[in-house]
């Protein structure tokens, strides 16, 4: 499977889409989306031929829609989320979410515009043109009005609401190429800048008590960047604590450091403009992150994103390098063993198991040029010596099996260093790297603790 099968359903110029039988159409998506249910496939059914009707009235008075385009369950950048239909025309990018109802609900509203909001902020491409999203409840008609910047319709007036985007004679109508290219993702400057400075300015309540307390592996594990960086090379830590005693807090201090700018290597569409991430397998966790960090726009998600839609988007890609150059893996002691991740991804198109999380993660970071980082947070305390050792000694494995595994060096706290007695991978012990005092705090008011 390609790059781009991997990435939608469909997709096509207006006319490929208006005269291709809706009955192809819809089995492509069902080849794409491997877990859709009846009531998916009958949506289908019922929106294709509205929508194919509607892409015809546009190119039957407008000669120049031949050369816009049509995308169906389009996924966005690292996540598992797809608007039903995109439509690159004229100078914009349009969302529609189709609604088999007769008025949308506010969620319904919301949803769309998240979808609105994602790419103008994590695609390259949408930076600076109009992202138009649009909820089509189905069962309605003609034009019914705009609340909050989207817009709301019944199929039939869609033609009409294509046929009268404003038009930038500076954008032509966007490519597929373009808008599908997986190097079109990269959280904007303006994004990036603004996450930092929400996260570092105090303003999210973070006790001083608690950075205090993780400045030792804080300190440490830059050191360890620096040194990689300089040295091109590629290391492993293992950052060991207690409950509570600021793992995660180390975590997001490093992804958000500006040092990493100066560190990271160029690519072909210049330097990453995020040159770290924080993962998380703990959904509630992620979601309390990105709620908190909201405000720096992007719904929170610069630095912070989910394991599994992480390991999904560059599984199936062989040929696609992360931009980051540091990989924070949290609760790295729990992270799936081959069969677990087999399980995981299994409607996922073109995925090819065998691999634990622990190998996924230290393949992905030898793509990376030049030099990586990968920072696995342990949490549990005790149990890296009761009940964590299958989990921890992945790590191990995972980079003795890699193809690369002389250029690796690991680092940990002492108690660590069992996990890795015999191995030919070389490590170098640190006291500091790992955390003993609990410190347990919130990122927000009322928030869920923080320091794990």
């Amino acid at each position: 499977m390609s790059e781009k099968q991997a990435r939608y359903g469909w997709e096509s110029n207006f006319p490929t889409f208006s005269r291709t039988p809706a009955r192809v159409i819809r089995g492509r998506l069902e080849e794409f989306v491997r877990d859709a249910g009846d009531r998916q496939v009958r949506a289908w059914d019922e929106s294709i031929p509205p929508l194919q009707r509607e892409v015809d009235e546009v190119l039957s008075v407008n000669e120049d829609a031949a050369t816009y385009s049509a995308i169906l369950e389009y996924e966005l950048p690292l996540e598992s989320r797809r608007p039903d239909v995109v439509l690159l025309a004229k100078s914009a990018v349009v969302i529609l979410e189709l609604k088999g109802k007769l008025f949308p609900s506010q969620a319904d509203l919301d949803q769309a515009s998240a979808y609105a909001r994602d790419l103008r902020c994590y695609h390259r491409e949408c930076e600076h043109r109009p992202v138009v999203p649009i909820v089509v409840p189905t069962r309605a008609k003609g034009y019914i009005g705009n609340q909050a910047g989207v817009q709301i319709a019944g199929p039939d007036a869609l033609d009409s609401l294509v046929d009268g985007l404003a038009e930038d004679p500076d954008l032509p109508p966007l490519s597929r190429e373009q808008f599908l290219a997986e190097s079109a993702y990269c959280p904007l400057p303006t994004l990036v800048r603004a996450a930092r400075e929400l996260f570092n300015s105090g303003n999210l309540r973070t006790i001083r008590r608690a950075r205090a307390a993780t400045d030792p592996a804080v300190d440490e594990i830059s050191r360890i960047i620096h040194e990689a960086a300089a040295t091109r090379t590629r290391r492993l830590v293992l950052v060991t604590g207690i409950p509570g005693s600021g793992k995660t807090l180390v975590g997001l201090r490093i992804v958000h450091a500006h040092f990493l700018d100066d560190l990271a290597v160029p690519r072909a569409n210049g330097k990453p403009t995020a040159p770290a991430i924080f993962l998380s397998g703990n959904g509630p966790l992620v979601e309390v992150l990105q709620y908190e960090l909201r405000g720096a726009g992007g719904g929170g998600r610069t630095f912070v994103r989910g394991v599994k839609d992480y390991v999904k988007t560059y599984s199936v890609r062989p040929g696609l390098i992360p931009p980051e150059h540091v990989l924070v893996f949290d609760e790295a002691q729990r992270a799936f063993d081959a069969e677990m991740v087999s399980a995981k991804h299994a409607n996922t198109p073109g995925f090819t198991s065998g691999r634990s999380e622990p190998e996924h993660f230290v393949e992905f970071a030898e793509r990376i040029p030049e030099w990586c980082v990968v920072i696995g947070l342990i949490g549990g305390g005790q149990e890296i010596h009761v009940g964590e050792e299958a989990g921890l000694i992945q790590w191990r494995h995972a980079v003795e099996r890699s193809n690369g595994d002389s250029d690796w060096v690991v680092h940990g706290a002492p108690a660590v260093r069992t996990h890795f007695e015999g191995s030919r991978v070389t490590f170098e012990e640190r006291a500091s790297l790992n955390l003993d005092t609990e410190i347990r705090f919130h990122l927000g008011q009322g928030s869920t603790p923080l320091c794990r």
